[in-house]
Order: structure tokens, then sequence, then C-alpha cells
């Protein structure tokens, strides 16, 4: 799990970032000023940080030359300029990456993995399948929503990663029969809604129609779409 240092002194955008990041399956450790991030870098020993550009005191410029001084760890700048002599400043202070404000989730994690990709192991070999606010480690077999691991049981398991690997593509309920593992001889496809009901009641938000397991009346069942 690629830990991210993430440095931004709004409370409001930096909640938002810092939720965003864990739903993709990063641990983040978030921090407000430039002095609360330099203490806290070799203490979290970050894969990568998200840094803001406009930070009081120790500006995001000053911080990078800092950080660089102290560990090779690879820094995108965040900042709602994007003149070229910014960009070229952030550069040229030792950033990897220069991503101008506003940036979608999607876009942040783009970037974060591409850097990544370029600037160490992690990403090279990465250890986790991302599904919105679910994060699979299939050689693990264990699950997180939202950050917080999941207690599966072995047919539902079995069930999520068979639907997780073929995203959107709907599987009869004989088909899926299949692969929710032993059932003492009983080849009922009820037991594939029993193991779908377990499963959904696990990843599912209460209250909602289902995200991630979803019906299709008539033919049976699909992972998807976000």
């Amino acid at each position: 799990m690629p830990r991210i240092l993430l440095v931004e002194d709004d409370p409001a955008l930096r909640e938002m970032t810092w939720l965003s990041l864990v739903r993709r399956g990063h641990e983040v450790a978030a921090f407000g000023t430039g002095e609360e991030a330099l203490a806290a870098l070799t203490r979290f020993g970050p894969d990568l940080v998200l840094l803001d550009v406009g930070l009081p005191c120790l500006d995001g410029f000053a911080l990078c030359r800092r950080i660089r001084e102290r560990h090779p760890v690879p820094v995108i700048m965040v900042s709602g300029r994007g003149e070229e002599n910014h960009v070229v400043e952030g550069l040229d202070t030792g950033a990897d990456d220069y991503l101008v404000k506003p940036a979608s989730a999607d876009v942040v994690e783009a970037r974060i993995r591409a850097v990544l990709r370029r600037t160490g192991p992690v990403a090279a070999a990465p250890q986790h399948e991302v599904h919105g606010g679910l994060v699979i480690d299939r050689a693990g077999l264990t699950v997180r929503k939202d950050g917080r691991p999941l207690s599966l049981t072995p047919s539902a398991l079995r069930l999520l990663l068979h639907l997780t690997e073929f995203p959107g593509r709907v599987f009869s309920r004989a088909q899926l029969l299949d692969h929710i593992g032993n059932h003492e001889g009983a080849a009922d496809t009820r037991m594939v809604d029993a193991c779908v009901r377990r499963l959904r009641h696990a990843v599912e938000d209460e209250g909602q129609h289902p995200r991630y397991v979803q019906t299709v009346r008539g033919f049976g069942y699909r992972f998807g779409p976000l």
C-alpha cells in the first residue's frame, strides 16, 4: 500500500483529499504546515509527498528543497497557479511533477501512479487492485473498504474475486455456483443468491442501491459499473 504524505493548509480540501486517497488504497498522513510535514517525514517514511505550494510560513517551494536535503522521496506539487514560471520553479526545486488545481481525484491518482512507476519499486509491482472504495489484495486474499479491513466468508471472497476479475460482465447463477466453493453436494443456484446477500452486506453502503454487486434482472449478477 503506497504511503502518501499529504501537505495541504486548507482543512476542508485536506480532509477531502485524504478521504479520496484512502479510498484508493493509500496509507495517508496529512498535515497543514510544512514544519509538521518535515517533522513526520522520517517517522512516517512516505513513498510520495503530495505537496501544496501555497503553505503558510514555509511554502511548498522551500519545503520541497528541505525535503530534497533529507530524503529521496518523490514529490508532486499542487498549486492553483499554472503559469509557466511557477511550473518551472516547482520542477527546478526538485518536484517530480506539478499539478494545477482544481484536479479530479482520478487525475491525482493517475499522476501518483505515474510518478511511482518512474521513481520506485512500489508501483512497479503493485500489490493492490482498487475498485472505488474497495481495495483487493489478491495475493494476500484481503479486502478493505474505505481503508477498513473486511471480514468475508470464503465463499463471498471467492465470489468477489471472480466478479472483479471481469468488471461489467454478467454471470448467470449457474456460472457463479462453481466459484463459491463446496456446498455438500448442493447444486442449488439459490446458494448464489445467499452468497451475494452476504457479500453485499459487507461491501455495500446501507440504504443505497447496490453499487458493487449488481443484479441484472433475468440474467444474473455483475460487478459495477462504479
